[in-house]
């Protein structure tokens, strides 16, 4: 065997280095200048902080001493933040100070290209990593609000805000009552309840009508298959106070407005569309030839639907089920239209408390929805997967 020569890590010049991590200090700078008052100053601090960090681990330090220089930065940023910030400013500082100890050694010694090909021009490596910079800043502006509701929800006081006590992390700021006022209180119970009753039965008839649409807009000799596909999936396309609208004239022409099928109707309409798109994506690699084998065997479409074709693709068609069930428990804009006071889903419990009392139970109803959502859509992607596997797609 050929012997593997290890090449020692560059080390880059600081005329590289060190405006990279005078820029990193300066963004960082721009958060905890405005948090005391001073975004300017912080901005400056950030950059000649990080700009000496800089310097010191490259060329005075060096990387023998990595270790002691990241814990050393740990303790110093943390101590500066519990001056700065009590007990949350010292948590922020030692994740601070961790990030800049390791991202100091990471630009100063070349260990970004570690991972990556060793032809890629510079252009190329700083987009590689511009590109991911942009998909994380986009992520964490898309989910910040739903983590700031989280803690908010064990707030003692019946706030909206953060109250000194929970800033300091004193117990005493923490609270479960709002989540007893959810479990006990009968207007959220009922509202519970009635979503429960509702969403389960309109996933099902979401479901049945979805795969079966599905599967004939699959066949080949199906004429004007892309105007019936429009057709099917505009209540996801269409903004939803329209569909709201047509559905409510409509209904009350049939005399379902306010009736419980008239809501569950409304909302498996909403739902049908995920069902189909899951369902179409999961047929795209289906080995049409499976149901032609069934057929020289005797099996009449109906057994062979259930026995060959439904296996295969039962992941698609839980996954649209899954969204299905989201889209009919999350949504709060038809049932306002269809429904009626003794109707009144989670959704509408939740508008309601915001329009007319401001109740911080609400944050409570968030979070567990959050958490819902979360278990949910955690299971579409392990359907995903192994719908993969199933199709040959991914190693299994």
């Amino acid at each position: 065997m050929n012997d593997v020569i290890l090449t020692p890590v560059e080390e880059k010049p600081l005329s590289f280095t060190l405006p990279v991590l005078a820029a990193a200090g300066a963004f960082a700078g721009i958060f905890v200048g405005a948090a005391n008052g001073s975004s300017l100053l912080g901005i400056l601090a950030g950059a000649v902080i990080m700009a000496a960090i800089g310097f010191l681990t490259v060329s005075v330090l060096g990387e023998s001493k990595e270790k002691p220089v990241r814990w050393g930065l740990v303790l110093v940023f943390a101590a500066v933040g519990f001056l700065l910030g009590a007990l949350p400013g010292l948590v922020v500082g030692a994740l601070f100070g961790w990030f800049f100890g390791w991202f100091s050694y990471w630009v100063g010694f070349g260990r970004y290209r570690e991972k990556l090909v060793p032809y890629l021009t510079p252009g190329q490596v700083l987009w590689h990593y511009a590109f991911r910079v942009i998909c994380g800043a986009i992520f964490v502006f898309l989910i910040t609000p739903i983590i700031v509701v989280m803690p908010l929800s064990f707030n003692a006081e019946d706030f909206f805000t953060f109250t000194p006590e929970m800033l300091r992390f004193d117990p005493e700021g923490y609270s479960l009552k709002h989540y007893r006022d959810f479990l006990t209180n009968p207007e959220w119970t009922r509202a519970v309840k009635n979503s429960l009753l509702i969403a389960p039965v309109a996933t099902l008839i979401s479901v049945s009508l979805g795969t079966l649409a599905a599967i004939g807009l699959s066949q080949s000799h199906v004429p004007g298959k892309r105007a019936i596909m429009a057709i099917l999936i505009s209540p996801m396309i269409v903004p939803l106070i329209i569909s709201a609208t047509g559905m409510y004239f409509f209904y009350s022409k049939i005399g379902i407005v306010g009736t419980y099928w008239g809501v569950v109707l409304a909302h498996a309409v909403l739902g049908i569309p995920f069902v189909i798109i899951t369902v179409t994506a999961t047929l795209v690699g289906f080995d049409r030839s499976l149901t032609r084998a069934a057929a020289n065997m005797g099996a009449d479409p109906v057994t062979t639907f259930f026995r060959v074709q439904m296996p295969l693709i039962l992941p698609g068609v839980i996954s649209g089920g899954l969204f299905a069930f989201i889209t009919s428990f999350d949504e709060v804009v038809v049932v306002l239209f269809i429904g009626s006071a003794e109707l009144q889903t989670l959704p509408w419990q939740m508008f309601t408390g915001l329009r007319e009392q401001i109740s911080p139970t609400i944050l409570a109803a968030a979070t567990i929805l959050v958490g819902i959502s979360i278990l949910l859509l955690s299971t579409v992607e392990l359907l995903r997967r192994r719908s993969e596997r199933l199709r040959g797609m991914s190693p299994g």
